[in-house]
């Protein structure tokens, strides 16, 4: 027979208090105890589950965010949205400790470059989104505009969640209704559970396509520029001064 405990010798084996169940009861984050006449029993399921609340907690994982996890079942679906020892940031540190103009992070964060962390479930900005701040401040460095971050920002937003549409409809069967309904769901499910290794996986392939598409780009701009005497994006350049030709290393007139 399973073990049994009152709430509070769950809350001590669980270490946390008993106003602490009860508050993740009233928010459906925990299933209703077995009645024993007067006494609400809890078993070792709930000890489990508030074994992941706590982890998930530590994680920076909002309640709202927790519950879903939890109501979806499928082991590694939170390596979906952490990064291993990432730190917790408020708006603040992020432009403290990146350098970036506010207004330029404003602007961004508005074409939604820089989500806001409740989008994923979180509480706070993490190490990725430090990196990507700074990484603007490395294209401001070498030339990019304010106007031109954000509005190249607003690009990748747009389209990046154009392709994210394409690989929902076509893991959810909506492009593909010749594909095996059953078959999908195991499937998405394989992923999660896989996510720690899933996620690496496909920013090296992201990374991949990315890079040889600049590369591409990179290279018809320097034909481009050659051909037509315009740099990065078309822009006449102004020429440079004209060569002269090297003097006579024999000294002679020709």
């Amino acid at each position: 027979m399973a073990p049994s405990w009152r709430i509070d010798e769950i809350a001590h084996r669980a270490g946390v208090t008993v106003d602490t169940i009860r508050y993740y009861a009233r928010e459906g984050l925990l299933p209703p105890p077995q009645r024993n006449g007067r006494h609400k029993l809890y078993g070792p399921d709930h000890l489990e589950r508030l074994e992941r609340i706590r982890e998930l907690q530590s994680q920076r994982f909002s309640l709202a965010a927790i519950r879903a996890i939890l109501d979806a079942d499928r082991p590694g679906l939170e390596g979906l949205f952490t990064g291993e020892g990432s730190r917790a940031y408020t708006l603040d540190d992020l432009i403290d400790r990146s350098g970036v103009d506010r207004g330029v992070v404003e602007g961004l964060r508005a074409v939604g470059l820089l989500p806001d962390p409740a989008e994923f479930g979180r509480d706070a900005y993490d190490d990725n989104d430090l990196a990507l701040l700074r990484a603007v401040g490395e294209l401001q460095d070498v030339g990019m505009t304010p106007e031109i971050l954000v509005e190249l920002a607003a690009i990748y937003v747009r389209h990046f969640r154009a392709l994210q549409q394409d690989v929902h409809d076509m893991l959810a069967g909506v492009s593909r209704p010749d594909w095996d309904p059953d078959e999908m769901v195991a499937i998405q499910r394989r992923l999660t559970s896989n996510a720690s290794r899933m996620i690496p996986a496909t920013d090296r392939v992201l990374n991949y396509v990315h890079q040889r598409t600049i590369q591409r780009l990179t290279l018809e701009a320097l034909r481009t520029a050659s051909e037509t005497g315009t740099g990065v994006g078309g822009v006449r350049v102004a020429p440079g001064p004209a060569r002269t030709a090297p003097d006579d290393p024999a000294g002679g007139d020709g």
